[in-house]
């Protein structure tokens, strides 16, 4: 199906969109025509979610904030284009950029983690032709890459195309809640279209519900990197899961059988709520579901572009908070347990419909934009298990917090995906929606959002027995990040003094005089050189790139503490436990401390006028250390300190060979060092004081194995 859209007086596009696509396999095929395969996905993908914009009325409904807990629709036109730039830019498949100040404004949205916790910043938003010819440009570079790059059959996580169906995906993905958004702009915000307008039929009376039985047994859940689809890093590993016999609802629960619940007073009766689900009932005054709209004695309902009469028959969308409550009352109403679908009972009743086949022929339910664009009636669509919508039309909420399956890794190209959600407080739903495309639509795909989080997504409930109280997986897992922490905050080792702290240390002898209001400390990993700089300064930004890392300091300054596990040897680990009260000073200057993603080599306007800036460990680890050498020395004042620590590792796994900044052999054939190299990028304006100093460290890997090493501090005042 093709639908050609034309809007000369909206910047968002002109183009031609293909809206039944599919993600590629990934392991059949010859290599020239899978290339073509990806190019024709690339562009089907960046115009559709282009077309979205379409639906805006006016430049106006770019800049509204339709959510105060997201960003307004103008970041999230950007997003998906900077994403492609920043990701192959990181992977260095690229070394290019469109627009340096959007690649960094548009890369990291509002992702709160609270239904209270509002974001107040202000930012300086381009105009929507500047979106709109940054996406034109990204759309060539990417184009070129794809018909340029080598690679080979099977793809797999290590191929430059991955970095290409990443971002293919993660539009995917925003083409979803982009239109969630827009749902939620007023209504003169929004204008009909002749794609996304396309409702389903709203006249039909939904049906009794009633329970349909499943077998019990043994579920195993994950996938291995040879699957031929393209998988986020949560997919990956392996678990298994004995579950008993239950029974299930066999419709997805209606707009009219949820309206049971609200004129019964759910909204209104406490004990029905989660102590979670009643803070967000007190801060939301919800008095029935977000998108329905009080008319006269009844109701209508808002879709994307349209306000219209209520269709009783269509799946009500509801939050976690109010479908854990739904099942309460019911719970109460009939005297049998009820509750939400664990993930692997949700997997076996989509176990019992599965096929052989990668992905269906055909959409079999109200899935990939293939049956209109809304939800449509619960009893439209019919498994041959007895079910109906197991796949599509509302996502189902689960009782399951995400976290990783056994064997899981992130892919160090997003390395912020899905752990961060690994707290206890992101719940799992599945089976997609209507308009859930790609990844999304997949058996296979995990995505969990904040249970106060407003999807396209709704409940079917299960009658069955209890589940023991969940305590999420609070200690941190990843070994690199359990390192890093181990290596910051850990007992000296070797008789090596704490590197972060020795540093410190070797800098505050030079402040003697000097101004000490503001500090950055950039890549500062875990940060522990963070809270030592807070002692003598006045205000202290730490950035790093991994948002992964920053988790960890993060947790200390609101908790207190940070639990990981330790590699000692084999399959043993230990647990261990740091408490801010365990460090002197920390307590009292933590709140000094902001911690804050970044490229170093890309960073905003805003990071400028610091009296120091502290980098350790982190020019021989950069793609293009010149390029931040010559961005950072504008953001130092005058008179001000800029303090390098490296160990000058050199290697093309971090640095393309052409950027190291020394390390080598010169054109005259000398030896060229890197502190030569610094001085030639950093001259005139800067200055070196006094030798370099070697400061040694040991990284410690498992209870016996560590990483010895030096490096070298050198510090450079301003003019």
């Amino acid at each position: 199906m093709n639908s050609n859209t034309s809007n000369t007086s909206n910047p968002a596009t002109e183009s031609t969109y293909n809206i039944i696509t599919k993600t590629p396999l990934l392991n059949e095929g010859e290599v020239e025509a899978k290339r073509q395969e990806i190019l024709d996905y690339f562009h089907d993908s960046f115009s559709l979610y282009e077309s979205l914009f379409e639906c805006l009325a006016s430049d106006e409904a770019y800049y509204h904030r339709a959510n105060t807990l997201r960003q307004p629709l103008i970041f999230y036109y950007g997003h998906t284009s900077v994403f492609f730039i920043n990701k192959l830019n990181v992977a260095n498949l690229i070394d290019q950029r469109v627009d340096p100040q959007m690649e960094s404004l548009l890369a990291i949205g509002v992702d709160e983690m609270s239904w209270d916790d509002l974001n107040d910043n202000n930012y300086d938003w381009p105009t929507p032709e500047k979106v709109k010819w940054h996406r034109n440009q990204t759309r060539a570079i990417v184009d070129q890459f794809i018909r340029d790059c080598d690679f080979q059959m099977p793809i797999d996580w290590n191929s430059p195309m991955w970095i290409i169906l990443m971002g293919i995906e993660h539009e995917r993905i925003h083409l979803e809640t982009s239109s969630i958004l827009m749902r939620e702009l007023p209504i003169q915000m929004v204008k009909d279209h002749p794609l996304w307008g396309n409702i389903c039929d709203t006249n039909s009376q939904p049906p009794e519900n009633e329970f349909v039985s499943v077998a019990g047994g043994v579920v195993e859940l994950g996938k291995s990197k040879t699957n031929p689809i393209y998988g986020w890093d949560n997919e990956y590993g392996y678990a298994s899961e004995e579950i008993d016999s239950f029974k299930a609802s066999r419709f997805l629960v209606s707009n009219k059988e949820f309206l049971e619940f609200v004129e019964d007073g759910g909204y209104r009766s406490d004990s029905l709520w989660t102590e979670e689900g009643r803070g967000w009932l007190e801060f939301s005054k919800a008095e029935h579901p977000v998108y329905w709209q009080r008319s006269g004695d009844g109701y209508r309902l808002r879709t994307m572009v349209k306000v219209i009469d209520m269709p009783w028959a269509w799946p009500a969308e509801i939050n976690y908070l109010e479908a854990k409550a739904f099942c309460n009352w019911k719970s109460k109403r009939t005297g049998r347990h009820v509750r939400m679908p664990t993930e692997a009972e949700w997997h076996q009743m989509r176990n019992a419909i599965d096929t052989d086949q990668p992905y269906w022929q055909s959409a079999p339910g109200n899935i990939n934009l293939e049956h209109g664009m809304s939800p449509c009636a619960v009893d439209r669509h019919e498994f041959e298990n007895g079910f109906f919508d197991v796949i599509g039309n509302v996502w189902q909420w689960t009782e399951t917090p995400i976290d990783g399956f056994g064997g899981f890794e992130v892919h160090p190209t997003y390395d912020d995906f899905s752990a961060p959600t690994f707290d206890g407080k992101h719940n799992l739903f599945k089976g997609g929606c209507w308009i859930s495309t790609g990844n999304y639509a997949i058996k296979d795909a995990r995505y969990a959002f904040r249970r106060h989080f407003f999807q396209y997504s709704g409940l079917r409930y299960v009658e069955a027995a209890a589940l023991p109280e969940l305590v999420p997986n609070v200690y941190e897992t990843d070994q690199m990040v359990s390192r890093y922490i181990e290596f910051h905050y850990g007992q000296s080792q070797l008789d090596t003094p704490n590197f972060p702290v020795a540093c410190v240390n070797k800098v505050t002898k030079l402040l003697e005089n000097r101004r000490t209001q503001r500090a950055l400390d950039i890549g500062c990993a875990t940060a522990r050189s963070a809270f030592e700089l807070a002692k003598h300064f006045d205000y202290v930004e730490a950035v790093d790139f991994s948002v992964r890392l920053l988790e960890a300091p993060i947790s200390l300054q609101k908790t207190g503490r940070q639990r990981y596990v330790f590699a000692q040897e084999g399959d043993l680990s230990a647990y261990r436990e740091i408490n801010l009260s365990d460090f002197e000073g920390y307590e009292e200057v933590k709140d000094k401390i902001a911690f804050l993603q970044g490229d170093a080599c890309n960073l905003v306007d805003k990071y400028k006028d610091y009296d120091l800036v502290f980098a350790g460990n982190l020019i021989d680890r950069l793609y293009d250390p010149e390029k931040f050498l010559g961005l950072i020395k504008d953001r130092v004042r005058s008179g001000g300190l800029l303090v390098l620590v490296s160990p000058y590792n050199w290697n093309e796994e971090h640095t393309p060979r052409e950027k190291w900044l020394g390390g080598f052999k010169a054109d005259t054939g000398e030896n060229f060092t890197t502190i030569e190299g610094i001085e030639k990028v950093l001259g005139p304006e800067f200055s070196r004081l006094g030798d370099p100093k070697d400061i040694p460290f040991a990284i410690r890997e498992t209870e016996r194995t560590w990483q010895y090493g030096q490096s070298q501090l050198t510090a450079w005042e301003k003019g």
